[in-house]
């Protein structure tokens, strides 16, 4: 099944009929698409309305370089500033990457979407790509800032996505313009990136997003296309029972294995549960390409649709997300 995007603020009519196809599982929004919180309000509304089937409503709003919904929306810092805080207070630290993880979530549930893929559990160490989306260094630090996020979005009704599964951080290319490889043995794979991929799964980590990156003493394929990276070691050495996306099949380091058919193949026949097709040019041969597999269980993303409508209510009543949480006043935070 698929998360796709949509090109613009209102549903175009082929966009309409997108949504009735069996294949399309949920919608994910950019900056393209938001103008207002009322019209992105709107806009989730009629997703959900036309759509032949539950959609999972998703987003990128982690903060710093990727928040997707700016104006009106508080600043979030980047994870980066947290991992700085650590060394001079570890418990503060930790503190206000759980706050920041409630603000985030609930700012976004508020809007009726059901998810933004958070948190990056990456480990910082100068990949293009991640930069200050990542946490730290330290695998010991990412994995305990992964515990605490978590719980924060937890706290505000909203599932976590932990990415990019297996470790995103420890190489130079940015996977969206550049093949990747990371030619370390799975064994020093085990003592550093994966830590917070274990840690989060024990928080209850609902879902993992794979890694358009190669570890070829490992498997040969990126790993998003491994069936031993996603069965093996995803599903069995560490027990994930959640849900797998893909990244973007649009990135650069996705397109090795050929067009859109067989990207989208690669993925689910490795274990994927759920592919992104972020581009909408792209949207259109991709459910095509659909069309000869088995209508997919739907009911694997429920745990991630399904929502507390009380909490959900009181939270659209809120018109700002201010400083009553402990930690969430000063400049970092300031509304745009």
């Amino acid at each position: 099944m698929l998360v796709i995007g949509v090109s613009g603020k209102e549903l175009t009519q082929d966009e309409r009929e997108w949504l009735q196809h069996p294949q399309c599982a949920g919608v994910i929004l950019f900056t393209r698409n938001f103008a207002s919180r009322d019209q992105v309000i709107e806009l989730t509304q009629s997703i959900r309305d036309t759509a032949a089937q539950p959609q999972l409503l998703c987003v990128d709003q982690e903060g710093g370089p990727v928040q997707r919904f700016r104006d009106g929306f508080f600043r979030l810092p980047p994870l980066v500033r947290f991992g700085q805080h650590y060394a001079q207070d570890a418990q503060a630290a930790l503190a206000l990457a759980k706050e920041h993880a409630w603000l985030m979530a609930s700012e976004i549930r508020a809007l009726g979407l059901d998810l933004s893929f958070a948190p990056v559990v990456d480990l910082g160490r100068g990949n293009r790509a991640i930069g200050d989306r990542a946490f730290h260094e330290s695998p010991s630090v990412v994995a305990a800032f992964t515990q605490a996020y978590i719980q924060g979005m937890h706290e505000a009704g909203m599932a976590a996505t932990i990415k990019h599964f297996p470790g995103h951080g420890s190489v130079l290319e940015d996977t969206h313009f550049d093949a990747a490889v990371d030619d370390r043995p799975l064994e020093v794979l085990r003592a550093e990136d994966l830590l917070p991929f274990e840690a989060g799964i024990k928080a209850g980590a609902e879902a993992v997003m794979m890694a358009h990156v190669t570890y070829p003493q490992v498997a040969p394929e990126p790993a998003g296309y491994s069936p031993r990276w996603l069965n093996e070691i995803l599903r069995q050495e560490m027990g994930f029972k959640g849900v797998i996306f893909s990244d973007d099949i649009g990135m650069a380091a996705a397109t090795g294995v050929g067009g859109v058919g067989s990207r989208i193949d690669a993925h689910l026949d490795a274990g994927c549960d759920v592919v992104l097709v972020c581009a909408p040019t792209l949207v259109a041969d991709s459910l095509k390409a659909c069309e000869h597999r088995a209508k997919p269980d739907i009911s694997v993303l429920r745990p991630m649709m399904g929502r507390d409508e009380q909490t959900l209510a009181r939270l659209q009543t809120q018109s700002r997300y201010h400083d009553a949480r402990a930690g969430l006043s000063g400049p970092d935070y300031a509304v745009s």
